[in-house]
């Protein structure tokens, strides 16, 4: 009995040794490391970032969008920035006077800023006048304005335009 037990002890400590040795020579098999994890999948676009694509590769041939989005709300103009180094650019927003949220958001590139108004309703059930509210909205660059256009995203314009 105790020969088998000898057996046993060492064909489990060969076998012990070939999956560790074999594990080693697995995890060692590529080049580059592959992480895995519970990441979300990427997002698709929304209405605004598409549309912001849209202008920097068409501009300056950029035609408005057809009817009113409420994430792609016009605006009515824009401050003229005092410099080209100013990060902060004040738009006014035209939005319904029902909106109990409203505001601007941007998108950069080399020579162009994409500006687009947003509102958000209490609710879509209820009346409405649509009466139009505007207010002006500051909008932060991560980069100096220096010598790109601002484009409004629903109509396609150079806010800056003379």
């Amino acid at each position: 009995m105790r020969g088998s037990h000898l057996s046993r002890t060492r064909t489990l400590t060969a076998v012990l040794t070939l999956a560790v040795s074999g594990a080693v020579v697995l995890s060692g098999c590529g080049e580059k490391q592959q992480t895995v994890g519970s990441a979300p999948p990427p997002k698709k676009p929304d209405a605004f970032e598409q549309r912001a694509d849209q202008i920097v590769r068409q501009w300056p041939k950029v035609s408005p969008v057809p009817g009113r989005q409420q994430a792609l709300l016009p605006l009515a103009g824009a401050d003229h920035p005092k410099g080209k180094d100013v990060r902060e650019i004040t738009v006014t927003v035209g939005h319904s006077a029902c909106d109990v949220r409203f505001g601007a958001r941007s998108r950069e590139s080399k020579d162009l800023v994409v500006i687009t108004g947003w509102g958000k309703r209490k609710s879509s059930k209820g009346m409405c006048t649509e009466q139009l509210a505007t207010d002006k909205v500051k909008v932060r660059l991560k980069d100096a304005l220096g010598d790109r256009k601002i484009v409004d995203a629903a109509t396609g314009k150079d806010l800056l335009k003379d």
